[in-house]
């Protein structure tokens, strides 16, 4: 019997970073989708002058990922997603599967307007959205800031990360647990949604 390749689902980490906090997610919302058999895994910046809009277009799940700078996604994030409005015109991007995280230095900060904001863009583009999945921790008297989503957020993923640590310690451990799983869970998805789970 000839054995034939099994098509591997696509899920790419799209994010723009401004001081290597968003990243430092990103590498871990990258590392729970990688750890899923059978997908593979890209990440792009969004900023990039040569950006890889093939990767995209051939991709089943794009997970979008921005710091939130004064309520909002950073301008660089917004810059690629005017540019996106070629893709949006065509309906490239129809079906795709897609989520989102950010990180800003307070508590709140304001994140779920960008997530809101990265959920709205998604819809427009026909895209859909993927929630956290994961019950909120750090919410009773039992809980801890050790517990996976400490900030209690579903519609994505939301971070926290200390303005005056550096991305090698902040966000916190806690954060990139919860970005792993964030990341597998869409990976899954896409492995379902495209008839490629085993």
């Amino acid at each position: 019997m000839k054995m034939t390749d099994v098509r591997e689902a696509s899920v790419v980490v799209l994010y723009h970073s401004g001081y290597g906090h968003t990243e430092a997610v990103a590498k871990s919302v990258a590392k729970g989708a990688e750890a899923v058999d059978g997908v593979s895994v890209q990440q792009i910046k969004a900023d990039d002058e040569n950006l890889n809009w093939e990767a995209l277009a051939d991709a089943d799940a794009i997970i979008f990922g921005s710091p939130t700078y004064m309520g909002s996604v950073s301008a660089q994030f917004k810059t690629f997603m005017d540019a996106s409005s070629k893709v949006w015109a065509s309906m490239g991007w129809k079906d795709k599967l897609a989520g989102g995280f950010t990180c800003s230095a307070s508590q709140s900060g304001d994140k779920l307007n960008t997530l809101i904001q990265l959920a709205v863009f998604s819809a427009q583009h026909g895209m859909q959205w993927i929630s956290t999945g994961t019950l909120p921790g750090n919410n009773s008297s039992q809980g801890s800031v050790e517990d996976v989503n400490r900030l209690g957020s579903t519609l994505g993923l939301m971070a926290q990360a200390n303005a005056d640590q550096g991305a090698d310690v902040a966000p916190p451990a806690a954060d990139h647990r919860t970005a792993e799983l964030y990341g597998a869970r869409i990976a899954e998805a896409a492995k379902r949604w495209n008839g490629l789970a085993g």
